[in-house]
């Protein structure tokens, strides 16, 4: 089993309430490879919110709002289903600020990408998860 960014699958989640259909994803999906997941959502935000971004070591809103725990809390539970289901992989949404694998916003709101993590990928690599995208899985596939 593998984790995946529940708006890949098509779920309305993202901060705009619209979704990253990838019909790979959602293939993964419906042979029930995959757990869809959304930190964000599981951190207590509604859906849609206001757009987040990383700056320094807070994730705040475009308005300033400080959402790190909310970002955190949303982490830890997508760790907790991870480590429940014996997960090694988590294909999750590129340039989140909670899935962002090597690429994350910049924290100016202006749509310019820096190297970077989300919150959740850092903590699940952390614990020995490996985060890819969408785009990595089609190209690579898992290893």
């Amino acid at each position: 089993m593998y984790l995946i960014s529940a708006c890949l699958i098509g779920e309305n989640c993202k901060y705009n309430g619209k979704n990253n259909f990838h019909e790979v994803a959602k293939d993964l999906f419906d042979k029930g490879l995959v757990i869809p997941v959304c930190p964000e959502q599981l951190g207590g935000m509604s859906t849609p919110r206001i757009p987040s971004e990383i700056v320094g070591s807070k994730v705040l809103s475009k308005e300033g709002l400080d959402v790190t725990n909310e970002f955190n809390l949303g982490a830890k539970k997508t760790l907790q289903i991870a480590l429940e289901n014996n997960v090694k992989y988590a294909i999750l949404q590129a340039k989140s600020p909670s899935c962002g694998s090597e690429f994350i916003y910049d924290g100016s709101f202006s749509n310019k990408v820096i190297k970077g993590q989300g919150v959740t990928t850092k903590l699940l690599e952390k614990h020995g998860i490996k985060v890819i995208t969408i785009e990595e899985y089609i190209e690579k596939g898992i290893k």
